[in-house]
């Protein structure tokens, strides 16, 4: 059994890296960055506010990226970055936000969630299903039509956005117009007790989807009956659920997982486009301007 599969080991790992990630933000000019991700592609402008969004988990801090255009209430697209469901990478997505904020015209709101260890499953995918509703109710408030949100994310975000769905689909709502499932890392393609397979870029520790800390923090028990929604082992019927735009690397790993996963939400009908980014690995959008740039206005066109 790998160390990691041990709670406290595997909390001490979390909580290492996030030190890591917090110290490595402080360098400006590291790709990846606050500042770095800011400065990326200034002919987005970015014009941001942000709120705290009161639900029963704990208040989620969210930053809104406003459409440069005027006019009746926008629609909102609501992001779920990256980060192995254990750091908070809230900024790293900036880039895509003034993206989608200008060229589809939407208020984009991303989600500075709760992580792993501190918040223990089902703490992070609760949170994100309880903001989108909240988003549904209380839009308006704020200028936004939120009646039909859609929501996305990479990697650990894409898990989120997934169990999003699931949720409003198993409770009745929100309505979600799309879902936006951008493979990076979403969860773990192996057997349980497998032996993790070797990631290229290190998006996630290998071996945290079978300890303690991965459990509480992965989107697998998302729903009631604690399924989630891209692994093999889940049979539920995605009939019903929100329409779906994928969008996977040629390497990742993880790419046979969404083919399947495809393949599911083919057969119910709600698959909207499966979008295979050519020669690159997961993560690449974050050191790819030119691929960065094609996939965003793929995810733009359909949002």
């Amino acid at each position: 059994m790998s160390l990691l599969a041990r709670p406290g080991v595997a909390s001490f790992a979390a909580k290492s890296i996030q030190c890591l990630a917090v110290a490595a933000d402080r360098r400006p000019n590291r790709r990846g960055s606050a500042a770095a991700s800011h400065s990326r592609f200034p002919e987005f402008p970015r014009s941001v506010g942000e709120l705290a969004v009161p639900i029963s988990v704990a208040p989620a801090r969210v930053v809104v990226y406003l459409p440069t255009s005027e006019g009746p209430p926008s629609p909102v697209h609501v992001n779920f970055h990256g980060g192995g469901y254990v750091m908070s990478l809230t900024e790293t997505d900036d880039p895509l936000c003034r993206f989608l904020a200008a060229e589809a015209g939407v208020a984009v709101v991303n989600v500075d969630y709760v992580v792993a260890p501190q918040h223990p499953f089902p703490a992070p995918p609760r949170q994100a299903f309880e903001v989108v509703r909240w988003i549904a109710e209380h839009g308006g408030e704020h200028g936004w039509d939120g009646s039909r949100p859609s929501v996305g994310g990479q990697s650990a975000g894409g898990g989120l956005a997934a169990a999003v769905a699931r949720q409003a689909l198993e409770e009745g709502g929100p309505g979600i117009a799309l879902q936006v499932l951008t493979t990076r890392r979403w969860s773990s393609r192996r057997a349980p007790g497998a032996s993790a397979p070797p990631s290229p870029n290190r998006c996630c520790a290998p071996g945290w989807e079978r300890s303690s800390t991965a459990r509480t923090s992965r989107t697998r028990a998302s729903a009631p009956t604690g399924r989630c929604p891209q692994r093999a082992a889940d049979t539920a019927d995605p009939k019903g659920i929100a329409p779906a735009l994928l969008v996977t690397a040629e390497y990742d790993l993880l790419k046979a997982e969404a083919v399947r996963y495809a393949e599911r939400l083919r057969r119910a009908g709600t698959l909207v486009e499966h979008h295979d980014v050519l020669g690159v690995d997961h993560g690449y959008d974050g050191k790819d301007d030119k691929k960065a740039l094609e996939t965003y206005a793929v995810i733009a066109r359909h949002v």
